[in-house]
């Protein structure tokens, strides 16, 4: 059974930082990218940042300098670390796993940022 365990959201104070955690377990095949997204309430879930296998990273342009996503591939484990969090960085944060043919959520970790 595939699980996706994810960790470390909370409230926190704007300007503070907060490391989310995703540790995957039950795949059968080789993850390809490991991905964090984000809801906001009455929003779209939005991409955040993936990594691949390779090592390619990405980000949404308004995270960019300000979040850092990374990967323990032998643990399946995917990180974000979040500095200089805003109000509007405020949802729900979902991790997310794709292998060959598959794709899988977690079940998502709330992040609060107070003004």
């Amino acid at each position: 059974q595939v699980q996706l365990v994810e960790s470390g959201g909370g409230l926190v104070q704007a300007g503070g930082s907060l490391r989310l955690s995703c540790a995957a377990s039950g795949i059968m095949f080789s993850i390809n990218i490991m991905a964090w997204y984000r809801q906001a309430v009455g929003k779209q879930r939005e991409l955040v940042a993936t990594i691949t296998s390779g090592g390619t990273i990405d980000y949404a342009d308004d995270v960019k300098g300000r979040f850092t996503i990374s990967r323990d591939g032998a643990k399946n484990t995917v990180y974000l670390a979040m500095n200089s969090l805003k109000p509007e960085d405020t949802a729900v944060y979902y991790c997310h796993v794709s292998t060959i043919g598959y794709a899988f959520w977690g079940q998502g970790t709330q992040v609060t940022v107070s003004s």
